[in-house]
């Protein structure tokens, strides 16, 4: 298989790549999906003939992403993406909690969405400062 890229196109690339197997493998310690990983290094080693030097580092004889790609922004595009995916995952969850977590029925979704859509904007608004455990 060949694929023509041009360098920017290589560099977003990269940076899907890394941000693919960041959410794959970050939270998984010891039990990685090793393959995801090996496809990481392959695409991070055509930086060699590229010329882009700053974007890799060779450890243990394996291309990984540099310290200064990783520290290059690419993380705060990945807690962008954690952030709206957590608050969008509350909403939703404290939007079915206040319907007493019943099963949506076609006839429900519009309540739902306006309830989901209703938290969305406090959260928007206030982030969590207005969340309140309250412990029994």
């Amino acid at each position: 298989m060949k694929i023509e890229l041009t360098d920017k196109e290589f560099r977003r690339l990269l940076d899907m790549v890394y941000i693919g197997n960041w959410i794959l493998n970050s939270t998984r310690g010891n039990d990685r999906f090793e393959d995801y990983d090996h496809v990481e290094s392959k695409i991070f080693s055509y930086c060699i003939q590229a010329d882009m030097p700053d974007l890799y580092e060779i450890r243990d004889g394996v291309v990984v992403p540099s310290e200064a790609f990783e520290n290059g922004g690419i993380h705060e595009a990945i807690a962008d993406y954690e952030d709206a995916v957590f608050f969008e995952i509350l909403a939703e969850e404290l939007a079915r909690r206040d319907m007493d977590y019943e099963a949506i029925e076609q006839d429900d979704y519009n309540e739902l969405d306006r309830r989901i859509d209703e938290y969305i904007e406090e959260f928007e608004q206030n982030g969590i400062d207005n969340i309140i455990l309250i412990r029994e």
